[in-house]
């Protein structure tokens, strides 16, 4: 199987037990009890995403609507340009 390579914004968040790793460029996130396991498992999610996607015939159409662009003959993800804590008045709950 032809495979490329690609470099992907990820987010890795401990939520309680569970590590998530999420990315805004598939908006595909998966879990794992540690750091590497959800690394794995989001690696693993991605492969499947991208099989699915070349099943269907759909991957230039879905990583469009996901605001990937196109550079040549190249499809270039979207890129996180900053992630900040900002602070929020919100109603008290």
């Amino acid at each position: 199987m032809d495979t490329i390579a690609l470099k992907l914004s990820v987010s890795f968040i401990k939520e309680n037990e569970q590590f998530v790793a999420f990315s805004p460029a598939l908006d595909l996130s998966t879990s794992g009890r540690n750091l590497e396991e959800a690394k794995k498992h989001f690696e693993e999610a991605v492969q499947l995403f991208f099989e699915e996607l070349k099943e269907r015939g759909t991957t230039k159409e879905v990583l469009m609507n996901l605001g990937w662009t196109q550079k040549d003959n190249d499809l270039v993800p979207p890129m996180i340009i900053s992630q900040e804590l900002e602070s929020i008045r919100v109603p008290a709950f």
